[in-house]
């Protein structure tokens, strides 16, 4: 069977990823969204440049709770892939893959494992969904509405419908919605 490419992310109502500035401080972390659960679920983390550069080497400050020390343990113990146009380098920590995009996923999506979360950026979401990667949406729909900021989508280049499959409301008042592609 072949691995699913999940979107798993956090976006506000009025459908932004980020505010004007970068800024994400809107997003709850909430234990009861098993987001633990979900980094179970994968074992490959595709990242754009500079969400890799952010995030992917992120390490929480000694005092942080530690949960948050278990998210960040998990995520690192993940293959994870760098996408980027320029840069071509390939540390120990990632893989770079520069381009043939569509031929280099579907060789992953047919290697044994676990699913493969698409991480983003924005950019980068958008490039999979235009060639068809995208299996299934985990959205986390934020109660809050920030007027402007980095959309989650732009430039699709084509419909897709959609099918829900699972809705679950939270205390903090987030909606997760998981959608997956009509006809997968």
């Amino acid at each position: 069977m072949e691995r699913k490419i999940i979107v798993d992310l956090a976006v506000t109502l009025d459908g932004y990823i980020e505010g004007k500035n970068g800024e994400v401080d809107w997003c709850v972390m909430d234990p009861e969204m098993g987001f633990i659960e979900f980094l179970n679920q994968i074992d490959t983390i595709l990242y754009g440049r500079k969400s890799y550069d952010l995030w992917g080497e992120f390490t929480p400050e000694i005092e942080q709770a530690d949960s948050d020390q278990e998210m960040w343990s998990l995520v690192h113990s993940k293959e994870k892939y760098v996408f980027s146009k320029t840069q071509k380098s390939t540390d120990s920590k990632a893989l770079y893959i520069n381009e043939d995009i569509f031929e280099e996923v579907m060789k992953l999506k047919k290697k044994p494992g676990k699913d493969i979360w698409l991480y983003g950026g924005a950019s980068l979401i958008t490039t999979f969904i235009n060639l068809g990667l995208v299996d299934e949406f985990r959205l986390s729909v934020h109660p809050v509405i920030l007027g402007e900021g980095k959309p989650l989508f732009s430039d699709i280049e084509q419909r897709l419908n959609l099918k829900i499959v699972k809705t679950r409301t939270y205390s903090s008042g987030v909606v997760q919605l998981i959608y997956q592609l009509s006809g997968k």
